[in-house]
Order: C-alpha cells, then structure tokens, then sequence
C-alpha cells in the first residue's frame, strides 16, 4: 500500500508504507511525468553560440523532483531518459538515441536525474514549506544541471568556451523557470487545499 502526499511540508507524491507502493499508482506518475517531460522537451529554442538549446525540461524536472520526491522524481527522469536512449523522440527537437546521451547535450539530461532527487529530498526535508526555500531547492537543483551539463559540454567545446555557450544564455530564462516551478507547485497545493480541506 501507499500513502497520497500531494501537498507541502516534505511530502512525497508517494510515501510507501511496510506494504510498498502501489505499483498502478507509481507507474502512471512515472508515465504522466516522463511524457511531461518529453513534451517540455520540444519547447526548443536553438541558440547560434552551441549546441545546447534553450528547452522547457528544467521547469518539469524541477517541478517534478518537488512534487514525487527524491527517488520516485529521480526515476521518473530516468524513464524519461530510457524512452529516448531506445528511438523515442522525447529528447529537444524529436532528437532520440544513445548518440544524444553521449553527445554535447548529455550532461545535462543526466543532471536532471541528480536535481530531481536533490530537490525532491530537499522537500521531503521541509524545503518545500516556504516560498524562499522552495525556490533554493530549486536554485541548487540547477546549480546540478549546470555543473553536470558544462562537465560534459566542455568535452566538446573547451572550457574556455562553456560560459558563453552552455551557461551565460541560459541564466535569465532558469531565473524564470524556477519562479514559475515555484509557484505553480504552490498554487497546485493552495487550490487542493481549498477544494479538500487536507494541508
């Protein structure tokens, strides 16, 4: 069996109990947030400095990691990432295949699988009870797919070019991402409040 915590103060979309999860339940939240994923995805934005494209997958993955928890959130990215590696064309602009998880852009889809557990345990700490917080989860959640991305990127490019071309243009829109991940978690916890009476 499992417990339904959609709502603030660390709680996961799923807390198992002694019995375990129910296995419907987490299938379809990894399903509904691997196509979520998947259709952020193609949001896309090329920029002429690289070949990383500006995407809406940060807004998801960070949303996602708040809302599941730190391994339902980290495996839900990783489906995602499964779905792709096989042909699916899931990744930025339909792309699909281990050439994309190997190639520029790498790092930074295996950095979503480290900031949706890094947020998601935030959260399950009570990093998700104050606006504030939630959005330094969600800044260091970043800060990760950052770190990650560039690692790899500067593969390809050289460090010397790596601020310019996978960090630097991406600053304002993340800016923007996080407050808007921010809030949307908020409001979807304000409005199930409002309509169940549950905290």
């Amino acid at each position: 069996m499992a417990r339904a915590f959609p709502g603030p103060g660390g709680a996961t979309l799923l807390q198992p109990t002694a019995g375990g999860a129910a296995l419907p339940a987490v299938l379809l939240a990894v399903i509904a947030g691997s196509i979520a994923i998947g259709v952020s995805a193609q949001v896309s934005i090329g920029i002429p400095i690289g070949p990383v494209p500006i995407t809406g997958q940060t807004l998801v993955v960070l949303l996602i990691g708040a809302a599941y928890g730190s391994r339902l959130g980290a495996a839900t990215v990783l489906s995602y990432l499964a779905q792709g590696a096989v042909g699916m064309p899931v990744f930025a602009n339909g792309g699909a295949g281990l050439a994309v998880l190997t190639g520029p852009t790498g790092g930074y889809l295996a950095g979503f699988v480290m900031a949706a557990f890094l947020v998601g345990w935030l959260a399950e700490r009570g990093w998700d009870r104050r606006a504030a917080t939630t959005v330094l989860a969600m800044v260091a959640g970043n800060a990760v797919i950052y770190a990650c991305g560039v690692t790899r990127l500067a593969e390809f490019i050289g460090w010397d070019r790596v601020w310019s071309a996978g960090v630097q243009p991406f600053l304002a829109g993340d800016a923007l991402k996080v407050a808007l991940a921010s809030g949307i978690l908020r409001g979807a916890w304000w409005l199930r409040e409002r309509l169940t009476g549950q905290r």
